[in-house]
Order: C-alpha cells, then structure tokens, then sequence
C-alpha cells in the first residue's frame, strides 16, 4: 500500500496547488486556532459562498482534524487526522509554527516541516507528498504575460486582462512608481500580444496542412 500519499497523480496535468484546499499554519496562528485546548471549525469560500468545511482541535502540540471525504460517488467517510505542530525558535527572538507532514508515500513517513497542508486527497499533507505543481508551470508565454500585465492592473486598482483602459495613478503613489509599474505592464502586454500572434500563425499553418492533406487524397 502506498499509504497517506498513494494513489495521486503524477507529470503532465497534474493538479496544482492553487485547485486545493490549504491549510495554512501562519493564519492559524495569527488566528488564535493554534493554541492548546482551542476547538472549533475552518471553512473554505467561494464568490462568498461555503463550499468546504472541517473541524479542529488542538491537544498538547497537535492538531486533529475532524471531516468527511467522499472518492468519486463512493459513499463519505469520517475521518480524524493528526498532525504534529513543532515551533522553531526565531533567530532575533520568539517562534513560529510548523506543520509536520504526516504523509507516508511507498512506506516512508514524509515528516517535512512545511507552512502549508493541501486536500486534494483523503488526507491534508504537502505539495511533495501529492506531487503538487503550480498553475505557472503549465503557462505558455501568452499566459505568463497576462499574469504579469494583470497582476499590475489589479495592484493599480484596476481589473484583470488588457482590454480594459489602464487604470489611473492611485491616490497617495508616487508618479515614478507609478510610471515604473505601467511600462512594465506594457511591456509584458506587448510580449503577450506578440505570443498571440504566433499562436494564431502557429494554428493557421495547421489549419492549412490539413486541408492540403485532405485535397491530396481525394
């Protein structure tokens, strides 16, 4: 059996962090959800709305997990995991908390001490135990440059994509920031369109393969 870890996917397609549910120590603990004796529950949103919840309770430098999971149609399942929280002291005082990874993949406890948990499976553990990636690593150029341009956009108030206006200088930045942040919007936009470009030629150049296989076989 290939315990905690088994059964997930793996190379091209696989899914990515982003797609999961995370759980994430440092909110946790700024939430007060970390501390011995405290009970309680964690849900996920979407557009506002509940589409995941769990419930939590934390003994003596552990946290237990409380939830159902259901595999493709199968009937839900209760399950309780454990996971140990070890603290790390701070090179310039205090600590900060860490997940222990209770994964076990081909019969080897995982044990990494990691900030964040995923739930694309029956079981919270690391991006390495499911072999996790990140929605960047699948991106064409196109895609990378959208991104950048509308990280940029949003940072400046204004929406994601490139069709809209650019938005205005915000209120209270400086001018040269501004400027700065706007020519490195372009630029990514002037590469996107460039990308997109040579994919439309790429998909017109198929296109017309095809047809001229098909009109010599006739």
């Amino acid at each position: 059996m290939g315990g905690f870890g088994s059964g997930r996917r793996s190379g091209f397609g696989r899914e990515t962090v982003e797609s999961c549910r995370l759980l994430d120590v440092n909110r946790l603990y700024r939430e007060g959800c970390l501390e011995s004796g405290w009970s309680g529950s964690w849900q996920w949103t979407r557009d506002g709305e509940r589409i995941a919840s769990i419930s939590q309770r934390v003994e003596m430098g552990w946290i237990v997990l409380s939830y159902r999971h259901r595999r493709h149609g199968d009937d839900w399942q209760d399950v309780e995991e454990h996971i140990q929280i070890e603290y790390v002291r701070c090179r310039y005082g205090g600590s900060r908390p860490y997940f222990i990874c209770p994964g076990v993949v081909n019969g080897v406890t995982c044990e990494r001490r990691v900030a964040k948990l995923y739930g694309p499976g029956r079981y919270f553990l690391c991006r390495h135990c499911y072999r996790l990636g990140h929605a960047s690593q699948s991106e064409g150029a196109w895609d990378r440059a959208i991104r950048r341009a509308s990280k940029i956009r949003q940072r400046l108030g204004g929406d994601r994509g490139i069709v809209e206006p650019f938005p205005e200088k915000p209120k209270g930045m400086w001018q040269s920031t501004y400027e700065r942040l706007r020519e490195r919007a372009i630029e990514a936009e002037i590469v996107a369109n460039h990308a997109f470009t040579i994919q439309a030629e790429c998909l017109l150049a198929g296109l017309d393969r095809r047809k001229r296989r098909r009109g010599f076989w006739r």
